[in-house]
């Protein structure tokens, strides 16, 4: 398996792979799989901030995604990501999602990040919550019944990852430019 930077010839591979949770899952709380345009049009509004989306890929096919993005526009969070991991669904519980995640983590840390945050859909998600675990975020809280979707009320499971010390200081990079006030 390769971890690569993702391009726009990898769109509708990711549209596939993220229109399968939408439509069968909690993961995400939109309930219309996007266009594989709409995708990339996502992807180039990360990758416009110098963070990562990145693809694991194997024998020429995407098995699964994963990305940091601004967590919101106001200069204060400028240190601090959302994080992002979808894979396929018969690629799931073969190790993608740790070595994708783990990448963009990485890659995360280099840029002088402090925070990583997961808003993992669904409290019942075993799957993404374990993951983030194994990567050493921990619970930093839930959000009860915040999104309907498949006739059922959906909670937020907040997870949280220290990168660079933290809180521990000042930090030493500029963090990201955000255009919010």
């Amino acid at each position: 398996m390769q971890i690569r930077p993702a391009s726009e010839a990898d769109a509708a591979a990711i549209a596939d792979i993220y229109g399968h949770h939408v439509l069968h899952g909690f993961g995400t709380f939109e309930e219309v799989p996007p266009a594989p345009a709409e995708m990339d049009q996502r992807r180039r509004n990360i990758v416009q901030h110098g963070l990562p989306y990145l693809v694991a890929e194997d024998a020429g096919r995407v098995l699964g995604y994963a990305y940091a993005a601004p967590f919101r526009a106001r200069a204060a969070y400028r240190y601090t990501v959302e994080d992002s991991v979808y894979i396929a669904p018969d690629a799931i519980g073969r190790g993608v999602g740790r070595a994708v995640l783990g990448a963009v983590l990485n890659a995360c840390e280099a840029m002088g990040l402090r925070q990583v945050l997961a808003v993992i859909g669904d409290s019942e998600n075993a799957g993404s919550i374990g993951l983030h675990r194994a990567l050493g975020f921990e619970h930093a809280g839930v959000g009860r019944a915040v999104g309907y979707k498949h006739g059922r009320w959906v909670d937020i499971v907040w997870m949280q990852k220290a990168l660079n010390g933290g809180a521990a200081g000042a930090p030493d990079a500029a963090g990201l430019t955000l255009s919010g006030h």
